[in-house]
């Protein structure tokens, strides 16, 4: 090192003691002044320097040092992460009614990492004031009493997070209309949380076009500050048209700004619109690495569309295996129809091993969560197979009865052939026909259930004309109950001419399809006495054939048919 360098370190060193003796001096007589040059030091990147400052401004009783103190404890600038102490002196900043420190100890409590002073361990030394060995749970209450505080101080963030709270915390605590005072008042006053806020809440209430605009105009705003959430709910609005021009690249492109910096939903929304070329050039490889970052950040809406992917068939066949197990991952993060077609593939034993009381499990989850459809398939099963206890039942009923009223057909249809049977409650077969007649319009199974009514004088004078049109209608659909009702009924000549040749093809078309009854009744047709051919050999093979899968007429048939005495003589 040359003299000249010697001099100038030394002359630096010189400095940099009398600059330290200073903050001692300042920091021991000045508070104030203390405050105020650890801002600057702050501010010039000289954290470590600023932090001792501050803490003996605290000690004097700062309000703004004590606040600045828990800050550098909760975001480790000049000294080590405590979450501990920074909860502390965040909360003796606004003790003291220091604004910003009440709304960020509000948003302490919502994200659940306020302390539990009064635990112990078993020797009797108080735990870890931040230990996670159990979820943190919000403290919405204690975030209240502080945002409101904050709020009525004035502080814009403050004012934001009162309306969150009041928002989404516990119902007892709701009020949305308070909230959204409080959103308006954070946003004009330039928060972006606030514009958010109040723009949401004008997207969930506006009942005008001028609502419409201005909702648009806030999360426009909150957008335009990088707030995640306002891009994507940006994004939503334009490609609706909600308070905004339609314009579906545009909105493409604020789903995938707002992926990037990672918000779930947004990259479910671009991995979509990747996948099926909405409003962008398909990349189904790309499309699918973004809908599983999402699932396994847990967002349930991309793992029901990954699973919905592998189980449709495209250039290789389904794999109802890889399905179950995204399906799951979305059933378990709250996905109604997710869970629904997860009971399904139990129920079915595809991709999974056959379950029926797993398929319930999840066909309750869904069912419970509204999901109409799942409530139809469970109340079938419930009503079809029976119920552990009575209120099952009643419970089953009541979703038929619901999905039915709603206008769900298929529910009708089941609910028509529950009561028309006694399946699980009464017989009311009155009322069975007027759900039947109601489901008959489009649902295959209840054209032939309505039909057979009609045929038999079920809840009304019977008609087996109409009832036997019921069921060829249902027979061309190809339902094989429906095919086999209508040849008998032509064999038969009830509600229409008989009808013995197009009767054998119907009992044939049936059988193919597994109709045990049709086999039956193709064996005694072609056994004689019938409009058709006789053939016995193929009798004798149509009556094994219902033999074989449990028909009792048909086994005791086989059974004294002289071909099988020969054959049991041999």
């Amino acid at each position: 090192m040359t003299p000249s360098e010697s001099a100038a370190a030394a002359s630096n060193d010189t400095r940099t003691r009398r600059s330290r003796l200073l903050d001692r001096v300042v920091g021991s007589l000045w508070p104030s002044m203390a405050l105020h040059r650890a801002t600057r030091l702050m501010a010039g990147g000289q954290a470590i320097r600023a932090f001792g400052l501050f803490a003996r401004a605290a000690r004097a009783g700062s309000a703004e040092a004590e606040y600045q103190v828990g800050r550098c404890y909760l975001n480790g600038a000049g000294v080590p992460v405590s979450r501990a102490d920074g909860f502390r002196w965040i909360e003796r900043a606004a003790a003291r009614g220091h604004a910003e420190a009440e709304w960020i100890l509000a948003a302490l409590y919502v994200d659940g990492v306020a302390p539990c002073c009064d635990r112990q361990d078993s020797s009797g030394s108080p735990l870890d004031l931040f230990s996670f060995d159990v979820a943190p749970e919000p403290d919405f209450a204690a975030a209240e009493k502080w945002a409101r505080r904050a709020a009525e101080h004035g502080s814009a963030d403050g004012q934001a997070l009162l309306g969150y709270v009041l928002t989404f915390g516990p119902k007892s605590m709701r009020d949305l209309e308070e909230a959204q005072h409080w959103y308006k008042l954070s946003a004009e006053a330039g928060c972006p949380q606030g514009a958010y806020g109040y723009g949401s809440s004008l997207v969930q209430s506006g009942d005008s076009e001028g609502d419409e605009v201005r909702a648009a105009d806030y999360i426009r705003l909150a957008a335009q500050a990088g707030l995640s959430p306002a891009i994507y709910l940006l994004g939503m609005l334009t490609e609706r048209g909600w308070g905004i021009e339609r314009d579906q690249s545009a909105a493409v492109q604020l789903y995938r700004r707002a992926a990037v910096i990672g918000n779930r939903s947004a990259q479910t929304s671009w991995g979509r619109a990747l996948m099926w070329g909405v409003g962008v050039e398909p990349d189904r490889i790309e499309g699918e690495s973004w809908l599983r970052r999402a699932a396994l950040a847990g967002d349930a809406d991309a793992a029901a569309l990954i699973g919905d992917i592998y189980a449709e068939a495209g250039a290789l066949p389904p794999n109802y295996a890889e399905a179950a197990i995204w399906y799951r991952r979305a059933a378990e993060a709250g996905h109604a129809a997710a869970a629904r077609t997860l009971g399904l593939l139990y129920l079915s034993g595809t991709g999974v091993g056959r379950d029926p009381r797993e398929a319930m499990n999840w066909l309750g989850i869904a069912a419970e969560a509204g999901d109409r459809s799942a409530q139809v398939d469970l109340a079938s099963l419930l009503l079809n197979d029976g119920a552990s206890h009575p209120g099952d039942l009643a419970k089953a009923r009541d979703w038929l009865e619901r999905a039915a009223a709603s206008g769900n057909l298929l529910a009708a249809s089941h609910l028509g052939v529950c009561l028309l049977e006694g399946i699980g409650m009464d017989r009311e077969e009155r009322l069975a026909l007027q759900w039947l007649h109601q489901a008959a319009r489009e649902v295959v199974s209840a054209q032939y259930w309505y039909g057979r009514a009609l045929s038999e004088g079920r809840g009304i004078e019977a008609d087996p004309s109409l009832g036997r049109a019921w069921v060829a209608r249902a027979a061309a659909a190809g339902m094989a109950d429906a095919e086999a009702a209508l040849a008998e009924m032509m064999v038969n000549g009830r509600g229409g001419p008989k009808d013995h040749g197009a009767a054998l093809d119907l009992f044939e078309r049936a059988a193919a399809k597994g109709h045990v009854g049709a086999m039956y009744a193709l064996g005694m047709m072609r056994d004689g006495g019938f409009d058709v051919a006789s053939d016995h050999a193929a009798a004798l093979r149509w009556f094994e054939a219902a033999a074989e899968r449990g028909h009792e007429a048909a086994q005791h048939i086989v059974g004294h048919s002289p071909q099988q005495n020969v054959r049991d003589d041999r």
